[in-house]
């Protein structure tokens, strides 16, 4: 099998190039570039007549990196390349590296394929210094993780993005001030059933 130096990157052609041309252009702190492999030069098509030739050549790709990388957009969801090269990609055991082009830091249960949303991956925001991160030490953790069962969803901690030199992510603020308000109505909801129930009970 050939050295495993490359890593895959899956993405929404159409929409989200940009964001893959500025990745080409980000630096690691050696200095070197990101090392990429990505298929759209074979002018992927959704065309389902391609789909045997497609994942051949996808397979063979997969098969020389050491973690698959996908950019998820608005739209990456829907697209059926994108899912071919996730299945191929789950089919290897390869580790998952999820980046958020919406500043996310946690899984985003909107946007996030379903086909990866419980499995055992990585959720990152789209950054350089966490991207390198992820890609220096989540094939190691990954491989760790499984071999003690681990089949959910990981995030790193605000203490590991402040190690790396990342404050904190206004998006993520956000997100538990809503999953605070929203544990607190649950917690409430309980006992207006019961009152509603006690109403009811009274009008019979």
């Amino acid at each position: 099998m050939a050295y495993r130096n490359k890593f895959f990157l899956s993405f929404d052609y159409n929409s989200d190039v940009h964001y893959y041309w500025l990745m080409r252009a980000w630096r690691q702190d050696d200095g070197t570039k990101f090392n990429f492999y990505n298929t759209h030069d074979m002018n992927m098509s959704n065309n389902t007549n391609l789909e045997l030739p497609i994942r051949q050549v996808l397979k063979n790709q997969l098969l020389q990196t050491k973690a698959f990388v996908i950019l998820v957009g608005e739209k990456t969801r829907y697209l059926q390349y994108v899912h071919w090269e996730i299945e191929e990609a789950l089919e290897l055991h390869l580790p998952i590296i999820c980046v958020n082009l919406n500043g996310f830091r946690h899984r985003d249960p909107i946007r996030c394929p379903s086909i990866i949303s419980e499995r055992l991956s990585v959720h990152i925001n789209f950054d350089a210094v966490v991207l390198q991160h992820a890609l220096e030490t989540w094939p190691t953790r990954h491989n760790n993780l499984k071999q003690q069962g681990y089949s959910s969803p990981y995030y790193y901690t605000q203490n590991d993005y402040v190690r790396l030199g990342l404050g904190p992510s206004a998006r993520d603020e956000q997100i538990q001030r809503r999953t605070k308000e929203e544990k607190g109505f649950l917690k409430k909801v309980p006992r207006w059933r019961s009152r509603l129930r006690l109403h009811n009970t009274e009008k019979l």
